[in-house]
Parts: C-alpha cells; structure tokens; sequence
C-alpha cells in the first residue's frame, strides 16, 4: 500500500489532528494510558501556510511543533500532562527546542490547582516532551529513547518511589525517535508502529511516497496507514509538500552559506591571532632591544 510520508510536516500534522490516531501513536510512545487528549490552542502550533511568507524567518520553518493537553490514568489516578512534539530535520535545531520548552515552563496558563498542606496552591502541569529526528544523534543508534526521570535519596541509596508536585513541576521526561535509525527494524511494536516513517520504503524522488504492507501491523495500528493512504489522493496536501520541499532546500542552502562563512570567519579568527601573537613577540624584542641600549649607554658613560 502506498502512503503519503509522516516526515512531511503537512502530512504529520493531518495525521494527529486525528484524535483516535493521535492517542494511539503517543500513548504507544509514552507507555501510558491516555483517557482524554485535546489539542492546545492554534497558536502554539506552527502552520506551514504561514511559512511562506516568512521566509526570512529561519526560527518559522525549521521546528514543527504540536502540542496536546491529555488526561493519563496512573496507579494514583488521573494526571494532567503537557505533551509537545517537535519534529526537525535538522541538528541546528537544538535551541530553538530550548527555546519552546521554555515557552511551556513560562506559559502561566500551563499550572493547576492541587492541595498541599490542606492549602490550595499552583503548581505547573508536569510536560513530556517527544522529540522526532529527521537526523542521527552522534553516539547512539537506538530508534527510541526514553529519558525517565526517579527519585533518589542520595544519602541512602534508595529510590523514592512518591512524586512531588514541586519536583514534577520543574522537571520532565522526553522522549527522543531518532526516524534514520528506524530502518528496516522491526523488533517489537513500537517500533513496528514507528516504521511509518522509515525513509528507507520511499518510491519516488521527491520521497513524498512511502510504500509498506499493511498486514505488517497489528490491527489496532492500520487505521494509522490508511489515514496516511487518503493523505496521498488530496492535492492540497501534495501541494504543500512541495512547498516544504522548498523550504527544505533554501534552509540546506542557508546552513552551507553559515557553515562556509563560520570556516571562513574562523580562518580569519586564527590569522589575526597569528598577528596578534607576532605583534606580541615583536614588542619583546623591542622592549629586549630597548633595555640592552640603556645598559650600553649607562656602560659609555661610565667608560667617558
């Protein structure tokens, strides 16, 4: 079966507006159970017909983001959570993640009321970041990583199994899918569902095509594949993938133009410290030479 590609923005971002879809992928992600997910409002996504006329605007095109408020079942009961997702393609992208999560912590919109002390007080409600990578990490090949957060009394060695909402306030835990590293791995179902992105099942140039089989999932993850099946008959979406192809190809271009002048300001960077350095040498020598004519012009005076 041929599918529209979930890297594509566009195509993301059509499949987790999808509310059941939506659950099912970041649930399997997050291994919790979700009982109510709901998009945050429009402003904190990023929307791809915008971008177009923001070209000079790198921050706009690079991160793609989405953001969900869900309700997760836990032994205690309920939680409220946070969850962002951001996908990027490229590895520059590292501060501008920083830079929305910190926009999550700062939101005061983000926070509940809970009791404490049989006091009523605001506190943040706990974010799960999940990150999806259109490039590779440089010291780990795993697919998925998960980044789990305990607590630990340093003094005893023991883990504390109670959270705290102070503790869950400022902290979180992440989740990072590396999609290069997806390739061909199938090695349980998380991975088997994450597959969807796996580059490696493009069949075109453009790599806006993926083909896969659908009886390769389990029941409960192909209504995801056919979603993305429908994507690939709607011409609005064909359309903006191209017009993020675009984009893609002006930020390569922007990121080489930054690399060669990062290397030519570097090489310029080292010759002036060559000069400065011979600057300093030659004002030894003359400050050396300096202090040999006053001896010698001490030691004429005296021979006078």
């Amino acid at each position: 079966m041929q599918i529209a590609n979930p890297i594509y923005d566009v195509v993301f971002k059509y499949l987790m507006e999808d509310g059941k879809i939506a659950k099912l992928i970041i649930s399997s992600i997050i291994d919790e159970t979700i009982s109510e997910l709901t998009f945050l409002p429009k402003e904190f996504t990023t929307d791809l017909e915008n971008q177009k006329s923001k070209r000079n605007n790198r921050n706009s095109k690079t991160v793609y983001r989405l953001d969900f408020s869900a309700k997760i079942r836990t032994k205690d009961g309920f939680k409220l959570v946070i969850i962002e997702i951001q996908k990027a393609k490229f590895a520059t992208d590292i501060m501008r993640f920083r830079k929305y999560l910190g926009e999550q912590y700062s939101n005061s919109e983000n926070s509940q009321t809970i009791q404490i002390d049989k006091r009523k007080r605001k506190v943040g409600i706990p974010i799960i970041s999940i990150y999806f990578l259109g490039h590779k990490l440089n010291s780990t090949k795993a697919s998925v990583i998960g980044i789990k957060r305990t607590y630990t009394d340093l003094i005893t060695g023991k883990e504390i199994t109670t959270k705290e909402a102070f503790i869950e306030s400022l902290t979180h835990d992440s989740y990072v899918i590396q999609i290069p590293e997806l390739a061909h791995k199938r090695r349980n179902e998380l991975e088997i569902l994450l597959s969807v992105f796996d580059q490696t099942n493009a069949i075109d140039y453009e790599q806006h095509i993926l083909s896969i089989k659908e009886e390769d999932f389990p029941e409960k993850y192909r209504q995801i594949i056919r979603k993305l099946h429908i994507a690939i008959q709607d011409t609005e979406i064909k359309k903006k993938m191209i017009l993020e192809d675009g984009i893609l190809d002006e930020l390569e271009d922007m990121d080489r133009e930054i690399e060669e002048l990062t290397e030519e300001n570097e090489g310029i960077r080292q010759k002036l410290d060559t000069v400065e350095q011979e600057k300093e040498r030659v004002e030894k020598e003359n400050e050396s030479l300096k202090k040999r004519l006053e001896e010698l012009e001490k030691q004429n005076k005296s021979d006078l």
